[in-house]
């Protein structure tokens, strides 16, 4: 199963959702950084599970236990490596997925391709559960790339069909991003968030569910960051967004929207700001020819709504080669969108810091 990812910052992750641990390895941090524990913690609360009732009930501490890389909570330059402990398995509700697949889950697709003893419990390494390594290695290169006046923060732009109030893409309020970013719902919009909240009791209820769309800032790029065709800036964040499950869209800047729209309204023209060339609008994203232009970075990413349900739903018996009813037992949430923030946040912190190695000396 590939699980890795990045060229200068290289991240690899392990573990199944309901065995002994979960964890990753990052090769490439500078050596010397020092990593704020609390605030990494912190960062880990807003993806755990368990926090709230909007959200599943599985609940999981998600604290990273150091195995090697950090020394004194410095990195040491060594590859750094991790373990989060799953402490909170119910395997006994997946013991019937062996024979009767999920829809829309990666069930199927997983024993046709890596035979009947592929571990899905939980949805194995298929699981969102691997997204915590992911948080782990992104809350370092979050505070790295800080270090270094590169901000990045999210908010949920879209839930079911209740929309966030639009963000200015070409002078986002990042305070105003980070401050709602620990709300359950990080919404702008206080009354879409109650919204949102309502929607989201409802489908608990119901046992349905709904996706989402988060919207990913990043300010402080320097120009000049990527690479042309297959291998810029819009082609690394999208294909390792797409390494978060349950991920069906990404855009950039205006996004699909913008494709409707005419030339001479989604052109970014370019003005002076002092001696600094800029863009009067942002559709572009801040990329143009897969290369950072200075402008805000601005992606879009679509969150599908969540597989496990608990209305009964067509499958079929593999054993018996026949359809059957199926009611999908365990904790799930009516929304993953609303704990897919922070880690749309991680991944794109990940995806920049690595093309920043390719020419920043400190992090060679």
């Amino acid at each position: 199963m590939s699980s890795s990812f990045g060229k200068t910052i290289t991240v690899s992750t392990f573990g199944v959702s309901h065995g002994y641990a979960i964890g990753g390895i990052v090769d490439g941090l500078p050596c010397g950084f020092h990593v704020n524990i609390d605030e990494l913690r912190a960062f880990m609360r807003r993806r755990a599970p368990g926090q709230n009732q909007l959200q599943t009930q599985r609940r999981e501490a998600d604290i990273p236990e150091f195995l090697a890389g950090l020394v004194d909570d410095m990195t040491s330059g060594s590859p750094l490596a991790f373990m989060i402990r799953n402490t909170s398995q119910h395997s006994s509700d997946y013991n019937n997925l062996r024979d009767i697949p999920r829809p829309s889950h990666a069930d199927y697709t997983a024993r046709v391709r890596y035979g009947d003893m592929v571990d899905m419990r939980g949805g194995g390494h298929f699981s969102a559960r691997i997204t915590a390594p992911l948080c782990v290695a992104g809350g370092i290169a979050l505070q790295i790339l800080r270090s270094k006046g590169i901000h990045v923060h999210a908010h949920l732009k879209q839930v079911g069909t209740i929309q966030d109030a639009p963000i200015n893409l070409a002078n986002p309020d990042m305070d105003t991003i980070k401050a709602v970013s620990s709300e359950p719902i990080a919404m702008v919009d206080a009354a879409k968030r109650k919204e949102v909240e309502d929607l989201v009791y409802k489908l608990k209820s119901d046992g349905d569910s709904t996706g989402g769309i988060v919207e990913v800032f990043a300010t402080g790029l320097p120009v000049g960051i990527g690479n042309p065709n297959f291998d810029g800036i819009e082609n690394r964040l999208a294909r390792t967004a797409f390494g978060v499950p349950a991920i069906k869209g990404v855009s950039f800047g205006s996004g699909f929207e913008g494709c409707s729209s005419l030339g001479s309204l989604q052109n970014d023209a370019f003005t002076m700001d002092g001696d600094v060339v800029k863009t009067t609008t942002n559709n572009s994203g801040g990329i143009q020819g897969g290369i950072t232009n200075g402008m805000p970075l601005v992606m879009q990413v679509g969150i599908k709504p969540t597989a496990s349900i608990y209305t009964e739903q067509n499958s079929v018996s593999l054993s018996a080669k026949e359809p059957t009813k199926l009611v999908i037992k365990g904790r799930h949430d009516p929304c993953v969108a609303l704990r897919a923030v922070s880690i749309i946040e991680a991944v794109t912190a990940l995806v920049l810091l690595d093309f920043l190695g390719e020419v920043d000396h400190e992090l060679r």
